[in-house]
This record gives structure tokens, sequence and C-alpha cells, in this order.
């Protein structure tokens, strides 16, 4: 699995590079300076999370069990209900469907999967031996 979040990690890296690029230049044409602050916020903890699911990649070699395996797994979830639902909410502003405001009650969901993938992060890299952590 360790081979697959660290692949993973550099693809969403490359993506939070794009859309950091995408939002800076030709997204301030589009929205508003508060949408495109929403987008801001939304590939700053995308990219923050690319390093979270690469440190984790690369600590279940050492420390192989499902904490570490659950943490890549929300840092995962997180960037797609937390970032995604901030990329959404800025561009609904573009759309012809504000009813679609809906969507940032997604982000808090993010926000817990961001939460509890730290947590089993650190208790992933507790577990001394390898195969015994459960979730």
């Amino acid at each position: 699995m360790q081979k697959g979040f660290i692949k993973l990690a550099a693809l969403l890296g490359a993506l939070s590079v794009m859309l950091g690029a995408f939002g800076a230049h030709a997204l301030k044409q589009l929205i508003s300076e508060k949408s495109v602050a929403i987008f801001e916020t939304g590939v700053r903890y995308q990219y923050y999370h690319v390093v979270a699911l690469l440190i984790t990649g690369i600590l279940y070699k050492e420390f192989t069990n499902n904490y570490l395996l659950w943490a890549g797994r929300l840092f995962c979830l997180g960037m797609l209900f937390f970032c995604g639902s901030l990329y959404l909410m800025a561009f609904i502003e573009i759309t012809t469907h504000p009813e679609l405001k809906w969507i940032g009650a997604i982000t808090p969901l993010g926000g817990i999967c961001f939460i509890a993938g730290w947590l089993l992060l650190a208790a992933g890299v507790n577990k001394k031996l390898t195969g015994s952590g459960t979730v």
C-alpha cells in the first residue's frame, strides 16, 4: 500500500500545483475575491494533506498496520470532501445553479476526515508490532 499512497501523493501534488496556478492566474478573472480565497484554501489544504499522504506512505513500510492504512485513506477522503467542496463552492458563483450552495455542508466532513487521519497516523506510528493495529 505504501507505493499506492506515494504514487497518489505525487499525482495529487501535481494537481495541487496546477490548481494553484489556475487560481492565481485565470480564476481571478472569473470569480470574486471571496471565492478565490475559498478556492485557495482548498488548494492549501490539499497540498498539506498531499504531504501527509506522502509521509504516511513512507512510514507504512516501517510501521505496517491498519492505523496507517486508514490514515492514508482518510487523508484522501478529506481531500475529496474538504478541498473538493471548496473548489465547487468557488465555482458555484459562475454557474446558473445557486441552489448548489448546500455543497458547503460537506466541507466539515472532510475536516473530520483530516483530523481522524492525523490521529490515526499518530496511533499507527505508536504501534511497534507490525500488523497489530486494527481499526
